[in-house]
């Protein structure tokens, strides 16, 4: 049975912090037990996370499936491909969770570099991997998301399902739109992904939606070395790395 389903509807054992903030509140509700009080958590955890992460240096996020397993091909290859990240002197930061993102941490872990892990309360409860040299607790997944992009200079997005679309679509846009820097949108696994970027090509492209330089917005590698060749040269060029 997939995780947080029985038979055919899901269920949620607990009400967490995302779902809360976002329900439409009853007409007698007291507010000032809700929504106005929840602004002093949320901003709580914008401090707490700027004032960590604002001393680490440049960040690659990496993202990808929470269910990916260690024997897994693209396990094996985010560890190797956050190895070679690390040892150029980026920060490897992922969402802290198990799968792709347990393997990323352990990459720049096991080769001395610095490992974050932005982790998030959900209603089945993540387990932080243990590889994490510095790791942060967040409620809110907006927030989480405001970590990733204020403090990364390229994304590495491995096979992963709904969340891991999300935040790729989310930093494209924000390339697109000129709202951050143009850094590296890397996606690992050309199988993986082909059906998407033949989508975005020929319904998105081919409809006019978006223009052909939009294509270039993003990369597609198949090796670690190629995916971290790729963040360490453009990080080079940027000035965040040494030559």
């Amino acid at each position: 049975m997939e995780r947080g389903t029985m038979g055919t509807k899901r269920f949620f054992p607990k009400i967490h912090e995302d779902k809360a903030l976002l329900h439409l509140p009853v007409e007698l509700e007291d507010f000032t037990r809700s929504d106005p009080w929840r602004i002093l958590r949320i901003l709580g955890e914008f401090v707490e996370g700027f004032d960590t992460l604002s001393k680490i240096g440049p960040a690659v996020t990496v993202f990808g499936s929470a269910r990916t397993t260690p024997e897994s091909p693209y396990y094996q290859a985010a560890v190797k491909t956050a190895e070679l990240l690390a040892q150029s002197g980026l920060v490897v930061m992922t969402g802290g969770g198990p799968g792709i993102m347990e393997a990323a941490n352990l990459g720049a872990y096991r080769v001395g570099g610095v490992s974050v892990g932005c982790n998030i309360q959900l209603p089945q409860e993540q387990i932080p991997n243990p590889f994490q040299t510095i790791s942060l607790q967040f409620r809110y997944f907006f927030v989480r998301k405001m970590m990733f992009i204020k403090y990364s200079i390229a994304f590495l997005f491995f096979p992963g399902g709904y969340g891991t679309i999300d935040e790729m679509f989310e930093a494209m846009t924000l390339v697109q739109t000129d709202k951050i820097a143009h850094f590296p949108l890397v996606l690992f696994g050309s199988q993986y992904w082909k059906g998407l970027v033949d989508w975005i090509r020929n319904s998105m492209l081919a409809e006019g939606c978006i223009s052909a330089c939009d294509m270039d917005i993003f990369s597609v590698v198949d090796s670690p070395e190629e995916a971290s060749s790729i963040i360490i040269n453009t990080a080079r060029r940027a000035g965040y790395l040494k030559a």
